[in-house]
């Protein structure tokens, strides 16, 4: 355009000029319009075609492709995410909680069992497209570490853990500039993240996924925060899990031998101790054989499927922890699961609704009355209730994200709602110009390891 003057020439038919009155006036009206329009919307209830629209949003569903859908609400329409993995050679002492104090223990050894998420969400994040190599486009950071297994097998003990954890994190400059917000820990058992003794004054607003969220537990405080924190599922015997042939096939329910099954050891726990008394009532009904970890009573891996599929249902009372192993691996031998945990936390609640799949029963009415309950229930509808089970069980397999449906992706779309754009903690300064510093006004790309950390 010309930035010479524009010369609007007299013209005797020409409209009169808006006037400031004349634009007063006009805003007026439409203010006016909007508060109208407003009050009439919100005087009448939304029509049941905009209620059924979301009402199932939270509820896990398939195309016709067979693949999970994620709700657009609250996520987004699709993933994009950065996440930087710690390199164990980057930080002195990321070694020894991977490999213990002498590096004698292997990932592989630490990759079966319960402790097994903590190496297969390693391993498959440093494979994973959304992870990057460049700390500074880094949306969040992981902390890769097997101190469950390490412990376990002698690596490290409870003291050594902790100080390796302190150690570590005082060489991670994006930990202090965020207070650990962004930076993602796995602690994939029933401890959570109390393995980590000075977790509350390190850790606690960093993001933790574990398989446990009682608040309940024997710490008297819980290291799940339903906010930050992430439930991801147990870790499902491979040959389970797997695609094809599988080490045990479901059976049919006519050919069950029993109502309901509870395999595993009574560890004094109240509800599992009602539960053994119960089937010695009832032994036609319910198989509740005491676990042995060795000798000749010692159910082998084929074993223990074949007796947890020869039921219609499979109770998952709460041990330790409120969580159990159970009731991922029902979902594969294709039997009910029956929650008997009153403060378990569920994975990835914002696509599955887990009444479709499972049952929740009172813990403190474990008796003849829920054998009665559980008789009564038609076999399709326990048909029914397991091919929904069937639908949504590839949110429990440790696969790479690149597949439609796998504890992963699901992973990837959870972890895409705690990205931060701003990154603040009680010790980052900025200033006029973006620059963030510290308390002695050092700018962030000049802080030296090892940092103070609360």
């Amino acid at each position: 355009m010309s930035s010479k003057p524009r010369i609007f020439s007299a013209h005797s038919h020409t409209a009169p000029l808006c006037t400031r009155t004349h634009q007063i006036a006009a805003l007026i009206l439409v203010t006016a319009t909007f508060f109208f329009t407003r009050l009439f919307d919100q005087s009448f209830p939304p029509s049941p075609c905009y209620l059924d629209r979301h009402l199932n949003l939270h509820v896990a569903k398939t195309n016709d492709a067979g693949h999970l859908l994620w709700p657009d609400r609250g996520y987004g329409s699709h993933l994009s995410l950065k996440i930087y993995v710690y390199d164990d050679n980057e930080i002195d002492g990321l070694k020894d909680l991977l490999y213990g104090r002498d590096g004698s223990i292997s990932s592989n050894a630490c990759l079966k069992g319960q402790w097994g998420s903590q190496v297969k969400i390693h391993r498959l994040l440093l494979e994973s497209r959304f992870r990057t190599r460049k700390k500074e486009e880094a949306d969040l950071f992981f902390v890769p570490a097997y101190v469950k297994c390490v412990r376990m097998l002698g690596g490290l003990n409870d003291k050594e853990i902790n100080q390796t954890y302190v150690k570590v994190l005082s060489q991670m400059p994006y930990f202090r500039r965020s207070g650990g917000r962004d930076h993602i820990f796995v602690f994939p058992s029933g401890a959570g993240a109390h393995l980590f003794r000075s977790w509350s004054t390190y850790i606690n607003r960093s993001i933790i996924l574990t398989p446990e969220g009682d608040r309940t537990d024997k710490k008297d405080t819980s290291a799940f925060n339903t906010w930050k924190d992430i439930i991801v599922p147990g870790n499902v015997d491979d040959g389970m899990t797997k695609t094809g042939a599988t080490v045990f096939q479901p059976l049919p329910l006519s050919k069950r031998k029993y109502l309901a099954n509870y395999l595993g050891r009574a560890q004094k726990k109240v509800g599992r101790l009602k539960l053994i008394e119960l089937a010695k009532q009832y032994p036609d009904k319910l198989e509740c054989p005491e676990l042995q970890f060795s000798g000749p009573n010692k159910l082998g891996r084929v074993e223990y499927f074949q007796h947890l599929g020869n039921s219609k249902f499979c109770l998952a009372p709460r041990g330790e922890s409120s969580w159990t192993l159970r009731f991922y691996e029902s979902f594969f031998v294709e039997c009910v699961p029956v929650i008997l945990s009153d403060q378990v936390e569920l994975p990835f609640q914002n696509v599955i609704d887990y009444t479709e799949i499972s049952i929740k029963w009172p813990s403190t009415s474990i008796g003849p009355e829920l054998l009665d309950y559980l008789a009564s229930i038609p076999d399709e509808v326990i048909e029914q209730i397991i091919g929904r089970g069937r639908q949504v069980r590839c949110l429990w397999v440790y696969a790479p994200d690149s597949e439609p449906c796998s504890t992963m992706r699901a992973l990837m779309w959870e972890l895409q709602r705690k990205v931060r754009q701003f990154h603040q903690s009680a010790e980052t300064f900025w200033l006029h110009n973006g620059s963030v510093v510290n308390r002695n006004l050092v700018e962030f790309a000049k802080w030296k390891p090892p940092m103070p950390l609360p």
